[in-house]
């Protein structure tokens, strides 16, 4: 079974529908017990770091995130539920993260703004990826396979733990990971079939 965290933050009725159509049970809830129980554990997120961290925090779920994450339970951050996986974020002031991955989070629009770029923020639509390590979630992924993104902020000074990355004026880091803990930027529970390719391989990452 795949517990999602539940803390008020993400769109949680589409990723519950993907792991539905693969015939995946998961349970949506902020039980710490059901939480441990569970053999996967995936932390979604929308919206702005700083609100889900505290979110998080008000519901003491950051301890155990972090707790799950330390026992070597397979945790999977989407989106902004991955950026919260890093150590900090720039958005709205600096912001302490979850710290479970070494790295931050800086505005593309500042990336942008300092390189010339010119490019629409949010980043909006789909992307190849390039395949930068192995990673259980290849499982069933090709390189180039295409996946949706929707987001303002994007990771750095991560390499070590970059498994694919998107170009989008900078180098995006699509995928990431450190141990048991991994991390996607885009919504695989948007991205079609390969969407579902990853949430299947990460189905099957064990403990």
């Amino acid at each position: 079974m795949i517990a999602i965290v539940d803390y008020g933050v993400g769109n949680l009725f589409s990723l519950s529908s993907s792991l539905k159509a693969l015939g995946i049970e998961s349970e949506l809830t902020a039980d710490p017990t059901r939480l441990q129980q569970a053999d996967q554990v995936i932390l979604p997120g929308v919206g702005a770091f700083g609100d889900a961290m505290k979110k998080l925090q008000a519901t003491g779920l950051d301890q155990v995130v972090k707790q799950l994450a330390a026992s070597g339970k397979p945790l999977l951050g989407i989106c902004l539920g991955m950026q919260l996986l890093f150590d900090s974020s720039e958005e709205f002031g600096q912001q302490a993260g979850l710290g479970l991955i070494p790295g931050r989070i800086v505005s593309l629009k500042e990336a942008f703004e300092q390189k010339g770029i010119d490019l629409k923020v949010p980043h909006i639509g789909w992307n190849p990826i390039t395949i930068k390590q192995t990673s259980p979630l290849l499982k069933n992924i090709q390189e180039q396979d295409q996946f949706y993104y929707v987001h303002s902020f994007y990771a750095t000074d991560c390499e070590p733990h970059l498994v694919a990355t998107s170009e989008y004026g900078v180098s995006v880091p699509g995928i990431v990971a450190k141990d048991n803990v991994y991390g996607t930027q885009f919504h695989p529970e948007k991205s079609g079939k390969v969407g579902l390719a990853l949430l299947q391989a990460f189905a099957e990452v064990q403990a």
